[in-house]
């Protein structure tokens, strides 16, 4: 988990000086294991939002909108009953563990004024938020634990509140950083990075794989490999990052991937990843965080809300493709007709030779060199002329049944580019309207069944829309309802037209507004196109690119497939940080 208890003292030390003295205004459970307390001070208002998942234990300020449920749960219920109106007079961490208490002071039923501590304890799956009485006893949590659940730490309404175990470690605020080094090096066949988590308390992995990529220049070797070199750079580390801790001298920082997929977080800048991900700097922890998780949130829901559109576009793909399968190898029973039409034509020709009850024939074939003999079954309860007819219905049939069957491939090889293109466009949707958007498209196409939308209004869709160095407009489709609308009916004809060669991505308008476009404008928007494609992550990617009035849409084609002439192409490589910079704001 990457918010260790190092970050979690950043976090309280900027806290303190945002809510301390505040007001509970008003309490929210947004969720099972969410909780939004709203606070108000002189300055005005502020969200503390506390959860307790197992994936996402936090405690931050945040600017986030939450739906709050129609009915609070009875735990908001009791918390707004303890704490409506009271004083935030304390922030408490307990050392370097995941454990920030909140120390609330306000007046019991009788009147008296008494403190009462809200633990925040961020422990992964244990995660939990536990409103603890001025006795020290529990009185309710937002999760109750049982002594089925944990043996060791119950926590239950009546129960004296306890501290989760000690564990044997090293405080990284407290410790010598040679006293860390030699306890680290103890640890000999072991990565750098696990001996570090395994005997200092308050570092994440992600801390901890800092330090040994540094230790290491870029590696994580194992302990036993360090020289006296390696010593002190790990010693040096160690001290660096005990004074970022302690002195609350870190950088909220977070890095995500090429795609900017979230990926890590921490107090001190990172540099593991090297190129392979971009770091951002916040101006507090709480930003990082809101930031971070948000994203985070954004990408599961939309994995989530996509997961039945993916599914129907499998079904049906693999559908498709097993159907065409199918009909190639009925194709290629079709092969032998030419011998049905010779048969025929050889026993026509010998009639006069044959009577009715043979078995076969042996015939010349006069449609070889040489005229070799050739053995033709024959079906005695028929007349030679009927074996002849038979021979040449066998051809009309395989004829027509070949025929049929190639413009029944061509159809399917169709269909199963188009659901490719499809699924290209759900892979790359960033928001639930883009999500919406594909789902009406496929609901218009037939693959799914359309859902009741009384008294919905469709969320207008625009194109993505960048502006190239040279100043042209760049758009870009976000699925293939938008790519038509984009090359059929908005563009002109001296528009410039780009789309990945045989690839399924995006179609790309550059609006060119009767001006020559320059090759550098060209060259941005090949690379964009490419960005906006399957080939989003390979080195070199070929783009076809033309004037608008050569591109075509054959009549009856699926939504985003077009024909084009007169072109030309370009090679490229996507590039995710040009397409942020061109991004129109």
């Amino acid at each position: 988990m990457a918010l260790d208890g190092s970050f979690l003292r950043q976090i309280a030390h900027e806290l303190k000086g945002q809510i301390l003295d505040a007001k509970v205004d008003k309490i929210h459970q947004v969720s099972r294991e969410e909780l939004v307390i709203i606070l108000r001070q002189r300055s005005g208002s502020c969200k503390l939002y506390l959860s307790a998942g197992a994936d996402s234990p936090r405690i931050h300020l945040t600017q986030t909108s939450f739906e709050n449920p129609k009915t609070p749960p009875m735990f908001c219920m009791l918390l707004r009953k303890h704490l409506s109106g009271a004083r935030v007079v304390a922030l408490r961490q307990v050392g370097l563990d995941r454990i920030l208490q909140l120390v609330f002071e306000t007046r019991n039923e009788m009147g008296d004024l008494v403190q009462l501590t809200g633990s925040m304890e961020i422990m992964g799956r244990h995660s939990n938020f536990i409103l603890i009485d001025q006795d020290g006893r529990v009185i309710d949590a937002l999760k109750r634990v049982d002594d089925t659940m944990s043996s060791v730490r119950p926590v239950l309404p009546g129960m004296r509140y306890t501290l989760p175990p000690a564990q044997d470690k090293l405080l990284l605020t407290e410790a010598a950083p040679e006293e860390m080094a030699q306890r680290i090096a103890g640890g000999r066949d072991v990565p750098l990075s696990k001996a570090i988590l395994a005997e200092v308390q308050g570092v994440s992995p992600i801390v901890c794989r800092e330090i040994a990529n540094y230790v290491f220049a870029g590696d994580d070797r194992v302990v036993s490999a360090m020289d006296q070199n390696h010593r002190d750079k790990l010693c040096f580390m160690m001290g660096r990052v005990q004074a970022m801790a302690r002195d609350f001298a870190g950088t909220p920082t977070d890095v995500v991937d090429s795609k900017g997929k979230p990926m890590d977080f921490s107090f001190l800048p990172i540099r593991q990843y090297g190129n392979m991900a971009v770091t951002h700097t916040y101006e507090t922890y709480s930003q990082l965080l809101d930031s971070f998780y948000t994203q985070r949130d954004n990408v599961q829901r939309m994995r989530h809300r996509s997961s039945d559109l993916l599914k129907t576009l499998a079904n049906t793909s693999d559908r498709i493709a097993r159907k065409i399968s199918l009909q190639k190898k009925e194709l290629e029973g079709c092969a032998q007709r030419e011998t049905w039409r010779i048969y025929g034509d050889i026993l026509n020709a010998n009639l006069y030779s044959l009577q009715k009850g043979n078995r076969q024939a042996v015939l010349p074939n006069f449609y070889e060199e040489g005229m070799p003999l050739v053995t033709i079954p024959l079906d005695v309860r028929k007349t030679p002329s009927q074996n002849a007819q038979k021979y040449y219905a066998e051809y009309r049939k395989a004829d027509t049944a070949e025929k049929k069957l190639r413009e029944l491939i061509e159809q399917g090889e169709a269909e199963y580019a188009y659901i490719d293109t499809v699924f290209d466009s759900l892979t790359r949707a960033t928001t639930i309207t883009e999500l919406g958007a594909i789902r009406t498209e496929l609901e218009e196409q037939g693959y799914v069944r359309r859902q009741s939308k009384k008294g919905m209004k469709p969320q207008k869709l625009e194109p993505k829309k960048y502006v190239s160095d040279d100043g042209f407009t760049i758009l870009i489709g976000r699925n293939n309802t938008q790519n038509d609308q984009l090359t059929l009916k908005e563009s002109k004809g001296r528009d410039i037209w780009l789309h990945t060669k045989n690839i399924p991505g995006s179609h790309t308008i550059v609006v060119c507004d009767g001006k020559p476009v320059p090759d550098s404008t060209l060259s941005q928007a090949a690379i964009l196109a490419a960005t906006n494609s399957r080939a989003a992550d390979s080195a070199q990617v070929p783009v076809d690119y033309t004037e608008i009035r050569n591109v075509k849409k054959p009549r009856g084609a699926k939504p985003g497939k077009v024909i084009y002439v007169n072109y030309q192409t370009a090679y490229v490589t996507p590039d995710f940080e040009l397409e942020k910079r061109l991004a129109a704001k």
